[in-house]
């Protein structure tokens, strides 16, 4: 292309956001700016929303004081946009004052500081934020305002105010519960230990279940030792998703802590004989301006020596302390009849990388 324009580097930069390849179009913003175009309210709430993909709360900030000095913070968008980006990024203190210090706010706003509390489980301030929104009558919700609210309610154990709202959504709101929201009540009860009632709440659904719905379900099983409930969640993903390693890695872990070896054995036997590999996990921070990520067993790293070496040596002091691994859901491999568990995984948290690279 000969001649670029603001509305051309903006088109590339939602095209790349929209299609979750966030660090492409943060880079295409770099781009724009250091061919001399200012940023605009459309720029830069796109790329706040990249930051947000990117969990780059540093990035964010940075593109914060951009808007500032741009004079288009206040923006409705761009506000939004920030709200959002700081409420996925673990930012909620800023992400408050960003909400509360906005002039007006409209649907989207409200959902990004209802998204922000139900990402740290703060189900009461979700609350009364949905409140506060529907008595202003000036914002109608909608079906993601409630997808929020019930993940609210369910990461901060508010079973009670979770269910009703559920149950009366069509009624007080004239939505429809979709997928999403079976999904979260689903969650909410199995986080009480309710997987029965989730299991009928699923079997009533006007709808096929979902991944995400059995899942919640195979998740609450696994938490509480519902094994018989948790096999059928299991093989109905199994079904939807037959190559999908992590529902058969929960289905022999949640075996192997209720001691059926065999049986954990031959689920890992299956997934080995129609070829299923578990992906290895992944963790990212970013330091000094750049991401960097980290994969499990991964020594490639530029300081993975000095990792190495800190996390030897906080495994010492953890156990000088008497720290003892819970090992109940740690992985298991099989080897034979022998279950040999990878408890060294377990101190290879994304907190102690992040304690390498402070």
């Amino acid at each position: 292309m000969g001649v670029r324009n603001n509305v051309s580097w903006c088109s590339m930069v939602v095209a790349y956001a929209q299609n979750g390849a966030e660090e492409e179009a943060f880079l295409v913003y770099l781009g724009a700016r250091r061919a001399g175009e200012e940023p605009t309210d459309f720029m830069v709430s796109s790329v706040l929303t990249t930051c947000a993909g990117l969990l780059g709360l540093d990035l964010g900030r940075a593109l914060h004081a951009v808007a500032v000095r741009s004079c288009i913070d206040s923006n409705i968008f761009v506000a939004s946009a920030l709200v959002d980006m700081y409420g996925k990024c673990g930012g909620i203190k800023d992400a408050e004052q960003v909400f509360f210090e906005m002039p007006q706010r409209n649907l989207v706003t409200w959902n990004a500081m209802i998204g922000g509390y139900a990402h740290i489980g703060d189900a009461h301030n979700a609350l009364s934020v949905f409140d506060k929104m529907i008595m202003g009558q000036e914002t109608t919700p909608n079906y993601i305002t409630l997808v929020n609210v019930l993940t609210a309610c369910s990461r901060g154990g508010l079973t009670k105010e979770g269910y009703e709202l559920f149950q009366t959504m069509k009624l007080r709101f004239g939505i429809e519960p979709r997928i999403e929201h079976y999904a979260c009540v689903v969650d909410l009860l199995c986080r009480a230990g309710m997987e029965e009632r989730a299991y009928e709440i699923i079997q009533g659904m006007p709808m096929r279940p979902s991944i995400s719905v059995w899942g919640a379900l195979l998740g609450g099983c696994k938490m509480h030792g519902k094994t018989e409930l948790g096999r059928i969640a299991a093989e109905k993903l199994f079904e939807l998703d037959p190559q999908d390693s992590g529902n058969h890695v929960l289905l022999s872990n949640m075996l192997a802590s209720a001691g059926r070896w065999a049986e954990t054995t031959d689920v890992r036997k299956e997934m080995k004989n129609v070829g299923i590999k578990k992906d290895p996990g992944r963790s990212w921070i970013t330091w000094k301006n750049v991401v960097h990520v980290f994969q499990a067993k991964d020594t490639t790293h530029d300081m993975n020596r000095e990792i190495q070496a800190l996390l030897a040596k906080l495994k010492g002091q953890m156990q000088a302390a008497g720290y003892m691994p819970d090992t109940q859901y740690a992985l298991y491999s099989c080897c034979g009849n022998l279950m040999v568990c990878q408890c060294f995984m377990l101190w290879k948290t994304l907190h102690k990388i992040a304690a390498v690279n402070r």
